[in-house]
């Protein structure tokens, strides 16, 4: 069973982007993976604007990204470019943090003008952190989380069907990944 860390960089609890990853994370365990939480905006604020590598709550977070064998990690998008608060967060991250991880980028947009920013923000930052395995990922539109008269968030069908595809390609990759991992390495072999 794999471990998998979902990292959202929504600056607002109950947010659109908060309905996607509980629909991720609700997915990924029915698939029978452990799951794990990092929200960014529950981080100490002081500690994420003063670069704090020692905070007790960073050091935490950042322990729970190096026991994972994934990540989904998760913003809305903003001008273009992915949330500061995950920027921030992404910042106090070890510079292999992301090394031997397969990683699903998910990202909340207004616009279709703004799924680029999967491919030219976030995925040069997950390289530069030693992700050698990143996932196409997942961008929804808001117009697809639907907000009930009860206040409940709801996905359209067709965003939940993306994101079912982009979950069992993460379930299938990181399998792969596990089984790849059991073959030596004949290179090594005297």
């Amino acid at each position: 069973m794999a471990k998998l860390v979902i990292v959202s960089g929504s600056p607002y609890a109950g947010s659109r982007l908060d309905t996607v990853l509980t629909y991720i994370d609700r997915l990924l365990q029915e698939a029978g993976h452990e799951t794990d939480w990092v929200h960014v905006r529950d981080l100490p604020a002081d500690d994420l604007l003063h670069v704090r590598f020692d905070s007790p709550a960073i050091v935490q977070a950042n322990e729970r990204i190096a026991e994972a064998d994934a990540l989904v990690i998760a913003t809305p998008i903003y001008k273009a470019a992915y949330s500061g608060v995950l920027k921030v967060y992404l910042d106090l991250l070890p510079q292999k943090a992301l090394e031997n991880k397969v990683i699903l980028p998910v990202a909340i947009g207004g616009t279709i003008a703004h799924l680029l920013a999967i491919d030219y923000a976030l995925k040069p930052v997950f390289s530069a952190l030693g992700a050698r395995h990143l996932l196409a990922g997942a961008f929804i539109l808001d117009s697809l989380v639907k907000k009930g008269e009860d206040g409940a968030n709801s996905l359209e069908e067709e965003a939940a069907q993306r994101l079912q595809d982009s979950v069992a390609q993460l379930v299938q990759e990181r399998s792969w990944q596990a089984e790849r991992s059991k073959v030596p390495n004949v290179a090594n072999v005297n």
